[in-house]
């Protein structure tokens, strides 16, 4: 708080540049903002938490992609949580929870834009994660409604010790699935099999990962949970079993450059294997939205659903969190934690 107006400042991270491939500490700038008086039905919130995303890294650019462009000197849209400190609005009273589109600041002031939440039974962040809707909420119905996937399947998960992956590959094996995930370096794999209980893991990194989807897949992938994108969808194209389906998330591997990005070249293994390939977006499932909570808050409940956190601490080290994100920095879900 400030003496003069005992009003807080804002500390918010703004686009600097327009990143030319990967995102760098550079293209970004952090501002110090005084703010006023509440207005006539506005409330007062504070971040405690930002969910760092892929999908931000696809606002970033000049021209608009998969989500809205951020404007230069634009704060950087993001998702969190945090608690409201004061409020003019009868609908939201002090030390509620709350969570939605927050932005990568330390303070949210105006109409309330975001819901309320309930921290008693699970951490405030369980809702960035587990129960996030770009996270545990999309893995979800990537898995069950997206890839169809049923007992007795063998699923593939790229990226499947980020924030999105274990979700996916914890809700293959919930629902009788055999289970391999893919990531980078043996401390992400043996994470995959000694904590997550996967069936196997495949080092990206250092394994020839055409030879071991043959080994640990050798009826072909009925699942395909794709985060990843690129030479790797290929491989998996060219392993899919007999009607096998592929769920397309995300494509991590393109987000750098999205005017040149790499589609699969094998993408007749489609028709020659009776396989479909279809992407989604989490909102096209909102009439099931409840029973996806539902479901995966159980399955919290159960210890069957587990969601690790990779933390930075400080609005200051949100660039360096984005930029670890991209860099493989992250088992589980990549957070900023805010004082």
């Amino acid at each position: 708080m400030t003496a003069a107006t005992n009003r807080p400042i804002n500390r918010r991270v703004v686009l600097a540049s327009h990143p030319d491939g990967m995102v760098k500490e550079s293209d970004f700038r952090i501002e110090d903002e005084q703010l006023g008086e509440l207005g006539e039905g506005e409330v007062l919130v504070k971040q405690e938490a930002i969910s760092i995303d892929a999908f931000i890294r696809t606002a970033l650019n000049e021209q608009e992609g998969l989500h809205t462009a951020v404007p230069i000197g634009g704060v950087i849209g993001t998702l969190g949580v945090g608690r409201v400190v004061e409020s003019n609005n009868d609908e939201f009273a002090v030390g509620d929870a709350v969570s939605g589109g927050m932005g990568a600041q330390t303070y949210i002031q105006g109409q309330p834009m975001y819901q309320k939440i309930d921290d008693s039974q699970v951490p405030a962040t369980a809702y960035l994660g587990a129960l996030g809707l770009t996270t545990g909420v999309t893995a979800y119905f990537g898995i069950l409604e997206c890839g169809a996937a049923k007992e007795g399947d063998t699923v593939v998960v790229s990226g499947a010790a980020g924030a999105v992956g274990t979700i996916a590959a914890q809700v293959a094996k919930i629902k009788g699935c055999k289970v391999i995930g893919i990531a980078g370096g043996k401390e992400k794999c043996d994470f995959l099999v000694n904590e997550l209980g996967l069936d196997g893991a495949i080092d990206y990194k250092n394994d020839d990962i055409d030879a071991k989807i043959k080994e640990l897949c050798p009826g072909g992938v009925d699942v395909f949970f794709d985060n990843v994108g690129g030479e790797l969808l290929d491989i998996v194209l060219d392993n899919l079993a007999f009607k096998g389906r592929i769920s397309i998330c995300g494509a991590i591997s393109q987000y750098g450059d999205q005017q040149n990005v790499r589609g699969p070249s094998l993408y007749l293994r489609l028709a020659e294997r009776w396989g479909t390939m279809g992407g989604f977006v989490v909102s096209y499932y909102a009439d099931k939205f409840e029973q996806a909570y539902a479901d995966l808050g159980q399955w919290m409940a159960e210890d069957k659903l587990v969601m690790p956190e990779t933390i930075e601490e400080g609005i200051d080290n949100f660039p360096k969190a984005l930029i670890g994100l991209f860099n493989g920095a992250n088992t589980g879900k990549m957070l900023v934690k805010l004082d």
